[in-house]
């Protein structure tokens, strides 16, 4: 479905947030709207309702990507036979020929800059969108796009980007699909629609098992990859490892991820001046980002870090060293049995603070390994004066939440700035 099939169509929308606002400036004859806390009777020169069951006087609804469409409501109205599609898919439909989209449980923001970087420096504009604050129907005309994807998004397409990246999956927002094996499928709705490539990590087994024959493999001999000596293309030596500045394997893994997706999309690229365009990249904000402090230990913002898993690659990107790591937020029904496991099989100790309101859960986890002091915070700036007395000289603090941070924050930016503070309040004197 494209925007021009809109017309003369009964359309509502869901959501009024920039979603929603986007929704109806490119569909300006849209009916009405939903919103389930709508405080006021119009919304922009438009009847707006609190009641979804008032969509099945519609069409076609336009909904925002926070509301999940396994929702009961929305299957009933789908059983009436009302057309749901979103911005993204409307966007989609109408742009994929120029696209590379990026989704993935863990990487998906750092394998998008990634590529918007290097097509920059590879002179080859582009446009970085999606899953980062604009909608993706405000996106500015551009010859190319690199837009990230969250599972919500991906769950609505029905034409894939001309190269579709998958970088990791494992379950997460389970509250929202609905269960494991839903989240999985709505991921990798990216792949199921035509693209003219595909690339997915190779080394991730169950990204591999579940998305079948047909992608291709990153992080392969053949391929991408990385190795003790540092970046290859095949067997060709492309720059050593020190030459990426971003921490952890799991962003090299990106890298080659990145690079892959590149050659799939066929743009022009002088692969021997490559090294000088990532030795030029920096890591994102809130992701494995030191904070600077007077005392001897190292404090480390990983604000981004919302699962598990992303929660245990930071870690392994400080071998060697004393941890304090500070867990918890949101609480959405995640299994976090994998940080028991990785726990269990470290060698050094760490000391985890737990913070509300998942914390106690994750420290329930992983409780009676010998190697783990767990103790309860009662919110990020006890966490951080803890963490100044528990850990060693030297020691890392790293705030790698494994959750998200809506409920106590706005978002990742607001717990980031609550920790920078919590650090320059309990910092000793220079």
């Amino acid at each position: 479905m494209r925007l021009p099939d809109l017309d003369g169509r009964r359309v509502a929308i869901w959501g009024t947030g920039r979603e929603g606002l986007a929704a109806l400036k490119a569909c300006p004859s849209a009916l009405f709207a939903v919103d389930d806390n709508a405080t006021t009777d119009t919304w922009e020169g438009i009847p707006v309702y609190t009641d979804p069951a008032r969509l099945a006087e519609a069409e076609i609804v336009i909904k925002s990507p926070g509301i999940s469409p396994h929702r009961p409501v929305v299957v009933a109205l789908k059983a009436q036979g009302v057309t749901f599609t979103s911005g993204t898919a409307l966007w989609m439909a109408a742009n994929s020929g120029r696209t590379i989209g990026i989704t993935g449980s863990k990487g998906k923001s750092t394998t998008s800059n990634l590529i918007h970087r290097l097509l920059t420096a590879a002179g080859h504009p582009n446009t970085l969108g999606g899953n980062i604050g604009i909608p993706m129907l405000d996106l500015p005309d551009s010859d190319l796009y690199v837009v990230e994807l969250s599972s919500y998004m991906c769950s609505e397409l029905t034409v894939s980007p001309r190269v579709a990246v998958v970088t990791a999956l494992f379950p997460d927002h389970l509250d929202w699909h609905g269960s494991e094996e839903q989240y999985f499928q709505d991921k990798l709705n990216i792949l199921w629609h035509g693209p003219a490539a595909a690339v997915i990590d190779g080394l991730d087994h169950r990204l591999t098992t579940l998305a079948g024959e047909g992608p291709i493999l990153a992080n392969q001999p053949g391929t991408f990859h990385v190795t003790g000596e540092g970046f290859f293309r095949g067997t060709e030596f492309l720059f050593p490892r020190s030459a990426f500045r971003l921490l952890g394997e799991h962003n090299a893994r990106n890298l080659c991820t990145a690079l892959t997706a590149i050659e799939a999309f066929g743009v022009a690229y002088d692969w021997a001046r490559l090294a000088e365009a990532v030795s030029a990249i920096e890591p994102l904000p809130h992701r494995l980002t030191e904070v600077p402090d007077p005392s001897a230990l190292t404090f480390v913002d990983d604000s981004l870090a919302t699962t598990p898993q992303a929660a245990i690659a930071a870690i392994e990107a400080f071998p060697g060293r004393p941890l304090t790591l500070l867990v918890g937020g949101a609480d959405r029904g995640v299994d976090y049995s994998p940080l028991r496991a990785y726990f269990a099989g470290r060698a050094e100790p760490a000391t985890v603070i737990g913070l509300p309101d998942s914390g106690p859960r994750i420290l329930g986890e992983l409780a009676g390994l010998p190697g783990v002091k767990a103790l309860l915070a009662e919110d990020l700036a006890d966490a951080v004066r803890q963490a100044r007395v528990l850990t060693p000289d030297g020691g890392i603090v790293l705030m790698s939440p494994a959750a998200p941070s809506y409920g106590k924050f706005s978002n990742y930016e607001h717990r980031s700035a609550v920790f920078r503070e919590a650090i320059e309040d309990s910092a000793p004197p220079a």
